[in-house]
């Protein structure tokens, strides 16, 4: 099977910071899981984000420092690493590293092969009394996140910059999910292009999708911003930081 990846989804810049949360084992699987400073006293009790990462995985202080920020906006966030350890290395984000070979990697981490992984820390989780579930999905991720508001696992859903597989996929949610759906899109993308936030809106928009749609457009953004857009970029930077602040709004509103 060829590669769904497109050539931005292996490019971008790495960020920097100190991530704040901690590795853990949920249902077998190891997760980056973000915890609110006093889930005791929050609203937001036994509820939880799924976080489902982009091809670099858990292990890119990009996505640690998105789940670190969900959890600072009051929520259990748990970062799944569906590749088992083996995501794309972030050396290949540097210029003039190799050319990274997507159709193998790829053909090692087909969703057949990185579903179960969700599903343990899903099923792990409503163990633990987790009783309602948001989703993220970037790039790569929302290959999980729409399956899971299909199959009604989840109470809302937001992806950003999404694979190329969900276009096909959003008749599918509109039909069968009661997930409010939140888009996160940019004006370069290859995976998700005009015509794919054309067909999403003429599918969910005007009031069609009863439990809530939105799609927030990013001019000057290309396929990666919200993980791992050019912070230097003052229209990129506008991006991610609006992405993110639409999506804590999103979950707020229907968590």
């Amino acid at each position: 099977m060829s590669s769904p990846l497109c050539e931005d989804c292996v490019k971008g810049v790495k960020h920097e910071g100190e991530a704040k949360g901690h590795w853990e084992s949920i249902g077998g699987v190891n997760c980056y899981v973000g915890t609110p400073a006093s889930p005791s006293q929050d609203s937001k009790q036994n509820k939880a984000i799924l976080y489902f990462p982009d091809v670099f995985g858990m292990q890119l202080i990009n996505n640690q420092l998105l789940v670190d920020s969900f959890a600072e906006n009051g929520f259990l966030t748990i970062g799944v690493d569906y590749f088992d350890g083996d995501p794309i290395p972030e050396n290949a984000l540097e210029p003039g590293a190799p050319t990274f070979d997507r159709n193998t990697w790829f053909s090692k981490h087909e969703y057949s092969q990185t579903r179960p992984y969700v599903d343990k820390v899903y099923d792990a989780l409503k163990e633990r009394g987790i009783t309602a579930f948001a989703s993220v999905g970037y790039c790569f991720g929302a290959s999980y996140t729409f399956p899971l508001a299909i199959e009604n696992k989840i109470q809302v859903a937001m992806i950003a910059h999404p694979s190329r597989s969900i276009p096909d996929s959003l008749q599918g949610y509109f039909d069968s999910s009661k997930a409010p759906l939140l888009i996160n899109s940019c004006e370069f993308d290859p995976a998700f292009p005009l015509e794919a936030c054309q067909k999403a809106d003429a599918i969910f928009s005007h009031g069609n999708f009863s439990p809530g749609y939105k799609r927030v457009h990013w001019p000057g953004c290309k396929h990666g911003f919200a993980v791992r857009g050019d912070m230097s970029v003052p229209e990129v930077k506008a991006g991610k930081e609006g992405a993110f602040r639409e999506t804590v709004e999103w979950f707020s509103k229907y968590l």
